[in-house]
């Protein structure tokens, strides 16, 4: 079985693929870190903001600073601008876990290099209660890149990436950048990103969940990747 884009068909564990994109419940995560070591490094904060369809949920959000499990680094601190005092007094990430998992419910998870916060997300996961978090996922990169490639006369893909950073890529979208860098404001901006991506993606013939799963797939790179093109955002 193959869909309209030509990929092998895949199964995505509680979604129905015929749903059309514009129904869906999405949650929209970011995540601040000590660093991107994942066997050394740990959460410092979470934030997240839910969608349904393009529509931004401004009253629907979440968000956590944690006493992290591991030593925070003089780099992480300088981007997030929390410090080892603030998170002191904090709980640690097993006493917001729960709350975190209720607000996302069965919503598709969506990030930009998601599976970077994945990675984290998923190995408090597997401590606190054995298993991964079961929601599909949704990358905004690689969806960036799949429409991008597609067409290159807009003026939204004209401009010149350093990289591959989210406040680069927002900015060739006119999404105002303000207020300070944080897990909170990171989902708030990607959600805007995502946003800008539904007539785009309705005028690509991507209508339904499957397509946009298959399109989405988390990129997979490796931190040298993130650590290049995403520094400062964890």
């Amino acid at each position: 079985m193959f869909s309209l884009f030509g990929k092998k068909a895949t199964k995505f564990r509680g979604i129905d693929e015929k749903t059309p994109i514009t129904e869906t419940s999405y949650v929209v995560l970011d995540t601040e870190l000590t660093g991107l070591d994942e066997k050394k490094d740990s959460i410092v904060s979470i934030g997240a903001v839910r969608m349904t369809g393009g529509s931004i949920g401004l009253g629907e959000t979440f968000y956590r600073v944690v006493s992290p499990r591991t030593e925070m680094s003089a780099a992480s601190v300088m981007i997030h601008e929390i410090t080892p005092s603030e998170v002191e007094s904090k709980p640690g990430i097993d006493a917001v876990f729960d709350e975190f998992l209720e607000f996302c419910g069965a919503s598709v998870l969506v990030g930009h290099f998601i599976s970077i916060d994945l990675s984290f997300l998923n190995r408090d996961m597997k401590r606190i209660r054995g298993t991964e978090i079961p929601n599909p996922a949704l990358d905004t990169f690689s969806i960036y890149e799949w429409l991008r490639k597609r067409d290159l006369t807009r003026d939204c893909w004209a401009t010149t990436l350093a990289g591959y950073r989210l406040y680069d890529i927002v900015r060739c979208f006119d999404i105002a950048v303000n207020g300070a860098h944080n897990a909170i404001m990171d989902a708030f901006t990607t959600a805007q990103l995502m946003q800008r991506f539904f007539p785009l993606l309705a005028e690509a013939g991507v209508h339904d969940m499957g397509d946009l799963l298959r399109i989405g797939t988390p990129f997979r790179g490796g931190d040298n990747f993130r650590l290049t093109n995403e520094f400062g955002n964890f």
